[in-house]
């Protein structure tokens, strides 16, 4: 893990080292463990990990001026040094503007602003402490600082509601260490905390212009184009050599082997359009792409482009032969990765305590065997389609738009898949009601459905379409939790319903797309830490700022047509210079994935029947140990329950025994106390207290 971490004091007195505001319970000098400090007094910063060294940029204007940039930066330091000068007169969005995935930290004076991104891919947290405030990009190493307890409520609205913002809030699992919202920044203030967005809002009072769809889609190139670049300008990086051959094994199986990444740059190909786009563009930008001459497989300049093969799971030949002729570029090398029943989701449930938790813990030694064979600087195609795709509320936005007409050929498609007369109907229904329906009416809905147990919803893909087309809807796992649980998150609802204006100066659509993209953005952050492999960096590039923002420009008309996301992605390979695709290429493809979830249940179903035999989860009263085993062995026998709830209740259970089982502490300075949760899991008894209690019974939700 990498990551940085500073803090603001109140007074200028209050000195970041060694001071009374940053000494241990003894008066130890405290600092983080791995740290290199990059200012110092009175409002110190660091980076902490095995950061490279152009990934840690400062540039200063003078001894109270300076920026830091942490991460994969396109912008010159010169650009940095203008953008220091016009931060100083408290403008923010332009620190986010450049090509890559970064972090930046600007200083002036004794104002510190740390700007977050627009996915939630590189998050911030702050918390209260000594008088002032401390941050950083992790979670953990503040819930260390100021050894916070477990967020029951926070954990069971992940559980209950993981894509209603207003469930989460600003909460994190550890209690006390908040976050700030994707496209804000944290602005501080002599210890004193601000969050401040730096997007513009669009208004419902009156219709954004009408936008041009050939301007739009050349947009989302030339920000993809540049994202890619900005990977390619950066410097190469070269592993640890490789210290010798091993009998019949050659270079890239010992490499992988040994955990170690080839040389150079790299890209996942596994025949869907959004790894291909990447790796075609990164093969065919000018410059050394690959890897790097005399290291490796030999193969020059070179892009490496690995495919995962999986042998316990079919369904995806179509995909393999895609990716296979795709590979037949001579621009690049291409690798197959084999895998059986050891690749299987919860084939191999041990890794690394991660920052936070995500379903994708049950996938991460899937992930590593692929990531194994890949490259130093790794592409991924993460986040394409939340960025791209239009989620099915989005039609509610058409509507309010009068935009009925673009609703055709979206709606025909799922008729034709459900082969009803009557699907046109009821989706023009639902996203009527949608349209009409108050965003908090539409939490207070969701708390009625948690507290009522009220989880049906119609299969296949118009039931999914339909179901989607809420303000929110119950997470999948929700079903498996105790009755208490549902009453905290309903309440919480209730409560944010009645003062929150969160969703109310959005359309339904847009909002819930947001949604989905930093839940997907903060699971994707979670398998970055459980998959690492050493001296590899993962680049996702669509969820990089200014893609980000490209994509969200583009016509909702144009986003919900069937195949907009390939369609996209074709023109922008055609306006790079790249043609020539496969047959079939952007096919759409989701049955492998669950394929291999239900075998991979089928298979370690008696160990996850051991590992809720007394879980975690049920000692902080979140669930019933007795239903989940039952939903365990009844999903291994083929029942269709939610296999992603499953997903979520397991990688929960997973992250909390490592985190109890954890030793040390991100600081060093602290007695071996000082560490997050330091008294484990208490049993909760009446969890929602007198308060809660209390406001139940005033909502009427009492029974």
């Amino acid at each position: 893990m990498r990551w940085l971490v500073g803090w603001s004091s109140t007074a200028a007195g209050a000195s970041g080292i060694g001071s009374a505001g940053a000494t241990g319970y003894d008066g130890e000098t405290l600092h983080p463990v791995g740290s290199q400090l990059l200012w110092g007094d009175p409002d110190p910063l660091w980076a902490v990990g095995d950061w490279r060294p152009d990934e840690v940029r400062v540039v200063k204007a003078d001894a109270q001026n300076r920026i830091a940039v942490l991460g994969t930066c396109g912008a010159t330091d010169e650009e940095l040094r203008r953008g220091l000068f016009t931060a100083r007169g408290g403008a923010l969005r332009h620190l986010t503007t450049w090509p890559g995935s970064y972090t930046a930290v600007v200083q002036v004076g004794r104002r510190i602003t740390v700007c977050g991104d627009l996915a939630g891919a590189r998050p911030v947290f702050h918390t209260p402490w000594a008088g002032g405030t401390a941050y950083a990009t992790a979670a953990l190493p503040l819930a260390d600082l100021i050894e916070a307890n477990l967020d029951f409520g926070h954990l069971a609205a992940l559980l209950a509601a993981p894509d209603v913002p207003a469930a989460r809030r600003d909460t994190t699992p550890y209690d006390g260490v908040r976050r700030i919202p994707p496209g804000h920044a944290l602005v501080l203030r002599a210890g004193a905390r601000e969050i401040a967005g730096y997007e513009p809002v669009a208004s419902l009072a009156v219709a954004a212009p009408p936008a041009d769809p050939d301007r739009a889609v050349d947009a989302v190139r030339d920000a993809l184009v540049e994202a890619v670049r900005a990977r390619l300008s950066a410097p190469r990086h070269v592993p640890d050599l490789d210290p010798g051959p091993v009998p019949g094994m050659g270079p890239a199986e010992r490499r992988a082997a040994r955990g170690m990444p080839a040389p150079g740059i790299g890209a996942d190909l596994s025949g869907g359009p959004a790894s291909g786009t990447l790796a075609l563009l990164a093969a065919g930008l000018p410059g050394r792409p690959g890897t790097l001459l005399g290291h490796g497989t030999g193969s020059g300049e070179r892009l490496l482009a690995v495919t995962f093969n999986d042998l316990a799971v079919g369904g995806r030949e179509a995909e393999l032969e895609r990716a296979g002729a795709l590979a037949a570029n001579p621009r690049l090398h291409h690798v197959v990765v084999t895998g059986g029943e050891e690749t299987l989701p919860y084939a191999d449930l041990d890794g690394p305590l991660t920052d936070e938790p995500g379903p994708s813990l049950v996938t991460a030694a899937r992930h590593r065997a692929r990531l194994a064979a890949g490259s130093a600087d790794h592409f991924t195609g993460h986040g394409a389609r939340q960025v791209l795709d239009a989620h099915p509320a989005r039609l509610a936005d058409l509507l309010m738009d009068r935009k009925r007409r673009h609703l055709v050929r979206p709606v025909a498609a799922l008729a034709r898949a459900d082969g009803s007369v009557m699907v046109p109907a009821r989706v023009y229904g639902a996203a009527r009601r949608l349209a009409r329906t108050p965003y908090r009416a539409g939490l207070e809905l969701l708390a009625e459905r948690l507290i009522r147990h009220r989880f049906e919803e119609p299969g296949g893909a118009v039931g999914a379409s339909l179901a989607a087309l809420t303000w929110g809807r119950p997470g999948p796992a929700a079903r498996w939790l105790t009755g208490e649980a549902l009453a905290e998150v309903s309440v919480l609802l209730q409560s944010e319903a009645e003062r929150s204006s969160g969703g109310s100066a959005q359309r339904p659509g847009e909002f819930r797309a947001r949604a989905v993209l930093a839940r997907h953005a903060a699971d994707l952050r979670v398998l970055e830490q459980a998959a690492e492999i050493r001296s590899q960096r993962l680049h996702a590039p669509f969820l990089d700022n200014q893609v980000v923002r490209a994509c969200r420009a583009l016509p909702e008309a144009l986003r919900v047509q069937p195949g907009a996301r390939s369609a996209v992605l074709r023109t922008v390979l055609e306006g790079a210079g790249v043609a020539g695709l496969p047959p079939g290429w952007g096919a759409p493809s989701h049955g492998s994935s669950a394929a291999a979830a239900r075998t991979g249940l089928r298979v370690a179903a008696d160990s996850l029947v051991d590992l809720f035999s007394t879980p975690l989860l049920a000692e902080a009263g979140l669930v019933e140990a007795r239903v989940v085993r039952k939903a365990l062995r009844a999903a291994a026998e083929g029942e269709p329950l939610p296999l992603d709830g499953l997903a979520d209740l397991i990688s929960l259970e997973l992250w909390l025994r490592r985190l109890l089982s954890r030793r040390g502490t991100c600081w060093t300075g602290t007695p071996a106390r000082a560490r997050a949760v330091p008294a484990g899991i208490a049993p909760r008894r009446g969890a929602l207290g007198a308060g809660a209690a209390g406001a139940a019974g005033a909502a009427g939700l009492s029974g």
